[in-house]
């Protein structure tokens, strides 16, 4: 796998040198996708970035001071479609108006996942989206800090206005989807309980604070139960938990932070009961739940019953007196399951999470895939148009003048877009490859008629 990065590598290098230089002349076009990034389609497993990222960044940079065109760019939005009928607002609580609960969803880890914030909006009539998901890389150390340049959008989006909130999943450590053993996982938590890693947490809070995000919601070690993650638990619970507390306890001890720690298991008992991880409530604010729509053929009541699931998870936040949060959600073994997303969005809304975020892209997506138009036609329905502001207070009863029945009609069902951009008559695609056209956000093209533009 070195030699394959190795190459890789030397392949975004090349491919960025050709763009910039022909990319001056106007040769080439960017054919964007709007679809999921494709290095995840395969798996909910988010890929790592690669060690080139920052000559990358600094490429693209030199390619967006040439005038060439970039054909899959969002266009101007165009007018809002007919909204759904709309959702019945959430019931108020001990007389108090319901606020529907802060929502947003993940969409891509760089910029172009701020970008597509916008078109999500827009896509449900204009819906608040007051939650910025991203993820740091887990490759290495220097990017569990926050290298340079890939936190500043994210941060931009978040100061923009007051009540947006920027979630932000930090690994606990390196190496992290690169299948280490429980023997090499074990030695490392004991050696991050013992404080060996200290420095790097401290450098990633700092470096939240100095971008004026120091609010930030942390998903640390998230589905720790499981065994994807070299920052797993299962090897060693009371090491993982010992470590959790010093990274918490690092990162509060910077100047004027103001971080909340989400801790964050995956649904079910997975590898180890989830409750065995649990670090203590000092060091937790927010209890999370990764939720997807799985295993196959598990309906949705039993994802609430079931040891471990939703109704554990509440149960157990509501003991330990912390409020939830549904970091990733989404669609996953059993296809496009409308009864699935209907119940979900439901339960969140009854449940009032601090913040919600699906995970949108195939195959667990409404948005960025087209796999999926029956749950897609729920979500929408459901969000079309939602914004923070709380339901209207009720007056007080009139008796109603008596009319006759009308005869009720369904809904339109919401047209699902399609996803795939058009591409210009005059381009001509080239053919580089999934990894170097997912780093340049999508195919080049060739114009054809540059030589006459330029002879």
């Amino acid at each position: 796998m070195r030699s394959m990065r190795s190459f890789e590598a030397c392949a975004v290098f090349a491919a960025f040198g050709v763009f910039a230089v022909f990319g001056v002349f106007g040769v080439f076009r960017v054919d964007g996708e709007k679809g999921a990034v494709m290095a995840v389609r395969k798996s909910r497993v988010r890929s790592s970035r690669p060690a080139c990222a920052v000559a990358a960044v600094a490429a693209a940079a030199l390619v967006a001071a040439a005038p060439a065109v970039a054909a899959g760019e969002p266009a101007p939005p165009a007018p809002a479609p007919p909204a759904p009928a709309p959702a019945a607002a959430p019931e108020a609580s001990a007389g108090k108006p319901a606020v529907p609960p802060a929502f947003g969803a993940y969409l891509d880890y760089g910029a172009r996942g701020v970008a597509r914030m916008a078109e999500l909006s827009h896509w449900l009539g204009g819906a608040e989206l007051r939650v910025g998901h991203t993820y740091l890389p887990g490759d290495r150390w220097s990017n569990i800090e926050g290298a340079p340049g890939f936190l500043d959008v994210w941060a931009d989006w978040r100061t923009r206005k007051d009540d947006r909130m920027l979630v932000l999943n930090v690994p606990m450590m390196e190496r992290n989807e690169e299948h280490v053993g429980d023997d090499e996982v074990r030695a490392l938590l004991r050696q991050g309980a013992a404080g060996r890693f200290d420095h790097h947490y401290r450098a990633l809070a700092e470096r939240l604070v100095e971008l004026k995000v120091p609010d930030t919601v942390l998903v640390l070690g998230w589905e720790m139960n499981g065994t994807t993650y070299t920052h797993r638990c299962g090897p060693d619970p009371q090491a993982w938990k010992t470590y959790w507390n010093r990274i918490v306890t690092t990162m509060r001890s910077v100047p004027g932070q103001k971080f909340r720690f989400d801790f964050a298991p995956s649904r079910g008992r997975d590898a180890v009961p989830w409750t065995q991880c649990y670090p203590g409530d000092a060091t937790v604010d927010i209890i999370g739940m990764d939720s997807y729509d799985q295993p196959r053929g598990m309906p949705f009541d039993e994802q609430v019953k079931e040891p471990y699931g939703l109704q554990a998870h509440v149960d157990f936040a509501k003991a330990h007196g912390k409020p939830v949060s549904y970091p990733e959600w989404g669609l996953f073994r059993n296809g496009d399951n409308a009864a699935y997303m209907r119940r979900m969005l439901a339960w969140m809304d009854e449940h009032e999470p601090v913040y919600n975020t699906v995970t949108d892209y195939c195959p667990h997506g409404v948005f960025q895939c087209d796999d999926n138009p029956r749950s897609t036609a729920v979500y929408r329905s459901v969000l079309f148009g939602r914004t923070d502001e709380p339901a209207a207070e009720p007056t007080d009863p009139q008796t109603p003048e008596p009319t006759a029945p009308a005869t009720p009609t369904a809904p339109p069902v919401p047209p699902v877009p399609s996803t795939t951009p058009e591409r210009p008559d005059d381009c001509s695609p080239l053919q580089l490859g999934d990894w170097v056209e997912y780093w340049l956000g999508g195919k080049l093209c060739m114009r054809l008629d540059w030589y006459s533009r330029h002879k």
